[in-house]
C-alpha cells in the first residue's frame, strides 16, 4: 500500500470522528450559563449568599393512549419542558436543607413545578430563571434561619455529617435524537387489543394502555458540571378485574417495558396473555377465601422483587438515616449479618437489561448530575452500604449515583434496578419440595405459593411499627399430601422486615423481573426489581379487607350481543 493511500485513509477516518461529535443546545445552555452566572455575582453581595447553584432543565414528551373494550379513552401527545432548580445558602456543612427537626416535610415535600418556554428563546427562557432563582433564594433565606434556630433549642443531632457533599464536575453532551411515535398505528394497536375484553361479560372493567416517554435532560451547576443526556422508555399495560360473589374486588395486571417500540411484546403475545389472564380470573371468581396463616411460602421472583423492593429497598435509602423521625433500621448494620450468607443484593442502574429483558431503572447519570453506580448494599448476607444522594450520613460522605427525582421534585436517595442473586439455588420443583417438608416439619397442611403480587408499602417512621403490606393477586396453596395445588384469594402479606429476612432458606434458579414506577417523596422514578424465587421457613399472611357491594344487579349489555 503507497504512502499517498495510507494518509487518504487517515484523512477520511478523522474526517468521520469529526462529524459525529455530539451537539449542545447552544441556546438552552446560553440562556442556562448567563443565569446561573449573573445570579451567583449579583447574589454573593447579599448577606446570606448561595455557595451553590444547579439548574436542571427536562424536556419531556410524553405520548399517553388508552382504551377500554375496543374504543379508545383518551390520545394524548404532551410536550413539556420543566425546570429544577437547587439553591443553597450557607455552606456544605450548614444549609438551607439542613433538617428542621419537628418537621414532616424535610425531604420531598411536593411538587413545585416551574414550566419553561418550549421553543429555544433566549430571552424568554433567562427571564423565568430569572424570576424563579430568585423565589427560591428567598425561600432559602428564611429557611436557613428557621433551621439555624432549630438547630439551637434542640439537642444535639445524631448524625453531625454535612449537609452538602462536595463532588467532582461531570462534562458530558451526548447526542439528542428525536422520537417520533407513530400515534394512530398504537391507537389501533390499544384498541384491538382492548376488544379482546368483550368476549368476558363478567369483566366489570379493562384497559389497555400505551406509553412513551422521551426525556431530553440538561444540567449545569455551579461546581463547573455542564451536561445534556437522553432518557426514554415504552411501555404497555393491560389491567382487568372483576367482582366475586361475596363482593371482593378481584383486579390483575400485565407490564411490559422496553427502551425501543421494537422491544415490545408484539399483538400475538399479548392476545395470549390477555387469554391467560380472564382465565385466571375466572377460576379467581370461585377461588374459595384463604385463611389467616403463619407458616413457610414461596414468592415467585417477581412476587420477590417487590418484596425487596418494599421491605429492604427503601430501608437503604440513605436520606433516610438522617431523619430522627425514621426508624433507621439498618443505620448500625453496617458489616453485619442481616440475610442468609447465600443472598447477595444489589442496586445497579448502569445495567440495561438482565436475561433478555429490558430493565427500566437504568440511567447514565442521577438527578443531581452525579455518574451512575453499582452499589453493593449486601454481599455474602452482610449489609454495605445505602443508597446515597449527595446527602451525606455518617460514614457515608459521597453520593453513589442514586439522587433521583421526579421533575419538580426535590432529589434524595432513590432506588434503581434492584437485583438479588443467590448462591443456595435449587430447581422450581425442588424448591417446591422442599416447600413441602418445612410445612410438614411444622405440621402445617400446606404451604403458601405467592406467584404474581401488586405492590405494597412500608413503615419507616419510629412513630408507629415497622411493619410491611405486600398485596398478592395470585396465591396457590401447595399442599404436603401431594393433591393439586388450589388457588385462593383475600389475603395480605405482613410482617416486620427483620424477621422475615431471617426465616429466608433456599432459592430457585429461575429469575422474576418487575419493572415499575416507584412513588415516594421525590415524586414517581422508573425502576425495576429482580429475584429468585425464594423459600421463606415462615410468613404471616392476614384477611383482605373486601367490599361489602355486590357485584352489579343488570347484566353486561356485552353480553345481549352474543
Amino acid at each position: 500500500m503507497s504512502r499517498k493511500i495510507i494518509s487518504l485513509i487517515i484523512f477520511v477516518f478523522f474526517a468521520s470522528t469529526l462529524i459525529i461529535l455530539p451537539k449542545e443546545n447552544q441556546v438552552l445552555f446560553d440562556a442556562l450559563n448567563s443565569e446561573l452566572k449573573r445570579s451567583m455575582e449579583k447574589l454573593s453581595k447579599e448577606e446570606k449568599a448561595p455557595y451553590f447553584i444547579s439548574l436542571n432543565v427536562t424536556d419531556y414528551d410524553a405520548v399517553s393512549i388508552s382504551a377500554r373494550f375496543g374504543k379508545l379513552i383518551n390520545s394524548i401527545d404532551n410536550k413539556t419542558r420543566i425546570l429544577d432548580i437547587d439553591l443553597r445558602v450557607g455552606d456544605y456543612k450548614f444549609d438551607n436543607t439542613h433538617i428542621i427537626r419537628g418537621n414532616p416535610l424535610n425531604f420531598g415535600g411536593g411538587s413545585s413545578v416551574v414550566n419553561l418556554p418550549l421553543e429555544d428563546d433566549e430571552n424568554a427562557i433567562r427571564n423565568a430563571i430569572w424570576f424563579n432563582i430568585d423565589k427560591r433564594y428567598r425561600a432559602a433565606v428564611e429557611r436557613i434561619d428557621k433551621a439555624s434556630t432549630n438547630q439551637a433549642v434542640k439537642v444535639t443531632e445524631e448524625d453531625l455529617s454535612n449537609d452538602f457533599s462536595k463532588e467532582k464536575a461531570v462534562n458530558f453532551i451526548s447526542n439528542l435524537k428525536d422520537v417520533k411515535i407513530d400515534i394512530i398505528k398504537w391507537e389501533d394497536f390499544v384498541r384491538k387489543l382492548s376488544a379482546e375484553f368483550n368476549k368476558y361479560p363478567w369483566i366489570l372493567s379493562s384497559s389497555v394502555s400505551f406509553n412513551s416517554e422521551n426525556k431530553f435532560k440538561y444540567f449545569i451547576n455551579t461546581e463547573g458540571s455542564k451536561m445534556q443526556w437522553q432518557e426514554k422508555g415504552y411501555r404497555i399495560f393491560v389491567s382487568a378485574n372483576s367482582k366475586a360473589d361475596d363482593g371482593m374486588t378481584l383486579p390483575l395486571y400485565k407490564s411490559y417495558f422496553a427502551f425501543s417500540p421494537e422491544g415490545l411484546p408484539n399483538e400475538n403475545e399479548i392476545i395470549k396473555d390477555i387469554e391467560n389472564m380472564v382465565k385466571l380470573l375466572s377460576d379467581l371468581r370461585t377461588a374459595p377465601l384463604a385463611e389467616t396463616f403463619t407458616g413457610p411460602a414461596i414468592l415467585s421472583g417477581e412476587a420477590a422483587g417487590v418484596f425487596f423492593h418494599e421491605i429492604f429497598g427503601h430501608r437503604v435509602e440513605g436520606h433516610r438515616e438522617k431523619d430522627p423521625n425514621s426508624s433507621q433500621t439498618f443505620k448500625k448494620s453496617i458489616d453485619k449479618k442481616i440475610l442468609p450468607e447465600f443472598i447477595n443484593v444489589l442496586f445497579d442502574p448502569t445495567r440495561n437489561n438482565l436475561s433478555g429483558t429490558d430493565l427500566s431503572g437504568y440511567y447514565l447519570y442521577d438527578d443531581e448530575g452525579i455518574p451512575a453506580q453499582k452499589v453493593v448494599a449486601v454481599e455474602n448476607g452482610i449489609f454495605k452500604s445505602f443508597l446515597m444522594s449527595r446527602s451525606p450520613i455518617e460514614g457515608f460522605k459521597h453520593s453513589n449515583g442514586h439522587g433521583r427525582r421526579q421533575a419538580g421534585y426535590s432529589a434524595v436517595s432513590r432506588q434503581s434496578n434492584l437485583i438479588v442473586e443467590s448462591k443456595n439455588v435449587v430447581s422450581s420443583d425442588k424448591l417446591k419440595e422442599m416447600l413441602r417438608e418445612e410445612a410438614r416439619k411444622q405440621k402445617k397442611e400446606y404451604g403458601l405459593y405467592f406467584q404474581e403480587v401488586s405492590g405494597g408499602f412500608t413503615f419507616t417512621s419510629r412513630t408507629i411499627p415497622n411493619a410491611f403490606n405486600v398485596t398478592p393477586l395470585v396465591v396457590y396453596k401447595i399442599f404436603t399430601d401431594n393433591r393439586p395445588d388450589e388457588l385462593v384469594r383475600g389475603v395480605d402479606l405482613i410482617g416486620t422486615p427483620l424477621t422475615t429476612f431471617s426465616n429466608i432458606v433456599a432459592s430457585s434458579n429461575e429469575i422474576g423481573i418487575f419493572n415499575g414506577i416507584c412513588g415516594a417523596e421525590s415524586g414517581g422514578v422508573p425502576v425495576s426489581a429482580s429475584s429468585p424465587s425464594l423459600l421463606v421457613s415462615s410468613i404471616e399472611v392476614q384477611k383482605k379487607q373486601k367490599s361489602q357491594a355486590k357485584p352489579p344487579i343488570l347484566s353486561s349489555p356485552l353480553s345481549e350481543k352474543q
